[in-house]
């Protein structure tokens, strides 16, 4: 289990004046304290999403891999946050001296392994992978209906659009999250299926 609360109080003295890089610090830290735990947490690593609201007005999203962050405003779904892929950042993955592998009926993969570039942990690929967050400001207004955060087993069967439209008349957030997990078993989703929606007005 690594510690919430340490972290938190880490990024906490500039949070305020400089979200963004107490974020970036904060990213950082859980990286750092994943892979000194890695004989208690095993060798596996995770992709993530998170999003902080500042004053009810100010939204900052970060994500490494690809875990991603969706709002809806006005019925339109729009992504905040980015999906890293081994594909996409080919020159920095073998400019640390590692390799994008992409093989016929296969997605590229980080040394033929990994298939994102960018995540907490997995320690024999580290040196080839980075954990920086993407991080984005997101203004909150009376268009703002809510946010999906969800990890790549929903993205997989179902688009931004897609899942916004499926939640947009389920006024419980913990319903809607429920929902949206449901759909995407129904539509075969093989992968890891974490969701959060949080609902605004």
């Amino acid at each position: 289990m690594i510690g919430k609360r340490e972290i938190f109080n880490k990024m906490k003295p500039n949070f305020w004046q400089d979200p963004e890089s107490a974020v970036r610090r904060a990213y950082c830290i859980t990286d750092t304290t994943i892979l000194e735990k890695a004989v208690d947490l095993g060798k596996g690593g995770s992709t993530a999403v998170t999003a902080i609201l500042i004053n009810c007005e100010k939204l900052v999203v970060a994500n490494v891999g690809d875990s991603r962050a969706v709002i809806c405003k006005n019925g339109v779904a729009k992504q905040l946050s980015v999906d890293h892929e081994p594909s996409s950042e080919r020159e920095h993955i073998e400019g640390r001296g590692g390799f994008v592998s992409n093989f016929p009926g296969d997605v590229p993969r980080v040394d033929g392994q990994l298939a994102v570039a960018r995540a907490f942990g997995d320690k024999s690929l580290k040196m080839h992978l980075s954990s920086e967050p993407h991080v984005v400001m997101e203004t909150i207004d009376d268009d703002t209906e809510f946010i999906i955060l969800a990890s790549d087993g929903l993205w997989k069967v179902m688009s931004n659009q897609d899942a916004a439209d499926a939640i947009k008349n389920i006024k419980d957030a913990r319903s809607a999250a429920r929902h949206l997990t449901e759909e995407a078993l129904a539509r075969n989703s093989s992968d890891d299926i974490s969701c959060v929606v949080v609902k605004f007005n």
